[in-house]
């Protein structure tokens, strides 16, 4: 199994940089991050999946499980490559504030982006054309002429989801996908252009940050999105019915939470398909995961040893039943394909003895999130002296709450238990479990930068089973201060993790 040295690290997806232009990019405050996490002691920085986000804007709800997202693309770098005008940027609209401003990035950026791909021959080098066409060369046969085309054909489809378009072009016929690709060539071109500015951008920054002795965890969502280029280039991988649309779907069942369970949409595998030509389709897709990133987080882990299906009719997820899938064969063939990768599992949720065996054969490490040990006694396996040193340990993640908010929220019997474990008064309770996941015996330790910065419930990245106001949150340019430098660096020297 591959090894994980003790370190620590922060979960913040690149959205939330400051900067001028309505999201956080690869750009300069990006590299001020980069800088803060080294002079801080730490190796990881852990990201969510930055693949296109579709409507929702929820990174787990992709356009594509290989391309990346246009809006990460940093206009500044443009500029002073010559591919754009700083004109253009002077004319920004009104931005929401203080969050991602998505409606905008529709509306605003991806036309300049869109514009910049037309003017691309006229004013690029002959270096930047280069690279341009070995980017297309390299990965249009894999995924990027498919993608490409997706993206041009919902543009001319007014944003439909495939399986609404015509039908010769929903099953894909050869003739009209021929047709589709000369009419709509510069759309084309333009798609191809926006990932080649991603994945330059990306792999400088990701190349800055590992230069510096720090490694980037990355994030594979376990299901695609329905209206994805995934699904439409290979509807036989996923249980659709004759007019493409999912026949079975999935979501979790009903809990204490959720009376009606969550119902998330995603078409379901087809495994036996999957199987019959050695999981091509997911080596292919953990490749690529590799190829933006040190360490892969594989989300909804326990999906792999058995997952929820629900009808494709369902209005909730209360009917479901749990169907067996075969990780365990599916991680010994990416281990005999690709080699021993450093892979995270995201063991959380209604863990069974099935998904327990399951970890522990492919020998991946799981998670343990300190906010959920408090609700229990001394014997829970979310409290710091019950890990091992084989696991990564959170405060909390982008689906909880932040720490501070997590306190100030919390039952006054957790609290109780929280102040005693830690001999704590809880007046910098984001801090104390920073603190007590640094101290223990994990070898991984990964903290949300909201906790460091002892934001509260207004900084919260995602609500799950809410459909809105989500995945907005963005620090203010100066919000990361010496101390929290400082406060890092000296957990990270203390407990052996710089």
């Amino acid at each position: 199994m591959a090894e994980f040295s003790r370190s620590s690290g922060i979960l913040l997806h690149p959205t939330s940089f400051p900067g001028p232009y309505g999201i956080g990019t690869f750009n300069k405050a990006a590299y001020e991050f980069v800088d803060f996490l080294s002079r801080a002691g730490q190796k990881l920085w852990q990201v969510l999946p930055m693949g296109p986000t579709s409507y929702g804007d929820s990174p787990y709800q992709s356009f594509s499980s290989f391309a990346g997202n246009p809006y990460l693309v940093a206009l500044e770098t443009l500029v002073e490559e010559g591919l754009l005008d700083a004109a253009a940027l002077d004319a920004h609209p009104a931005f929401a504030a203080p969050g991602v401003d998505y409606c905008q990035m529709y509306e605003w950026k991806l036309p300049l982006l869109l514009k910049a791909a037309g003017d691309f021959e006229q004013r690029a080098n002959p270096a930047q054309k280069a690279d341009f066409h070995q980017f297309c060369s390299q990965h249009g046969p894999d995924w990027l002429d498919d993608f490409a085309l997706f993206m041009a054909l919902k543009n001319v489809q007014q944003g439909k989801a495939w399986n609404e378009w015509p039908v010769e072009l929903r099953d894909r016929h050869p003739e009209a996908l021929a047709r589709a690709r000369h009419q709509q060539a510069e759309l084309v071109h333009g798609h191809r252009f926006i990932q080649w500015l991603f994945e330059r951008g990306w792999q400088h920054l990701r190349g800055y940050a590992n230069g510096k002795g720090i490694k980037v965890i990355g994030d594979i969502p376990i299901f695609v999105a329905m209206d994805s280029a995934d699904t439409w280039v290979a509807p036989h991988a996923f249980h659709l019915d004759k007019s493409k649309r999912p026949s079975v779907q999935a979501g979790v069942p009903p809990d204490y939470f959720s009376p009606d369970g969550q119902l998330w949409g995603n078409p379901l595998y087809r495994w036996k398909e999957m199987k019959q030509d050695g999981f091509l389709w997911w080596l292919a897709r953990i490749q690529a995961a590799f190829r933006l990133y040190d360490i892969v987080r594989v989300d909804h882990f326990r999906g792999f040893a058995a997952y929820y299906e629900v009808s494709g009719k369902a209005k909730n997820a209360r009917k479901g039943r749990w169907v067996k899938a075969p990780g365990l064969e599916l991680f010994r063939r990416v281990k005999k394909v690709l080699g021993d990768l450093p892979i995270i599992a995201e063991d959380l949720g209604l863990i069974t003895p099935d998904v327990l065996k399951l970890v522990e054969a492919t020998g991946f490490p799981g998670m343990k999130v300190l906010q959920f040990a408090f609700g229990s006694d001394a014997s829970d396996k979310f409290l710091p002296h019950n890990y091992t040193s084989h696991c990564v340990a959170y405060t909390g993640t982008h689906d909880n709450d932040t720490s501070q908010g997590w306190y100030e929220t919390a039952d006054e019997s957790h609290k109780d238990y929280f102040r005693r474990y830690f001999n704590t008064d809880g007046l910098r309770a984001a801090h104390t479990l920073i603190r007590g996941v640094f101290a223990s015996v994990a070898s991984m330790v990964v903290v949300p930068l909201q906790d460091v910065l002892e934001v509260g419930t207004e900084a919260r990245m995602n609500f799950p089973g809410r459909r809105h106001d989500n995945w907005l949150w963005r620090y203010d340019e100066g919000a990361i201060k010496p101390e929290h430098e400082q406060f890092l660096l000296d957990l990270a020297r203390t407990y052996g993790r710089a």
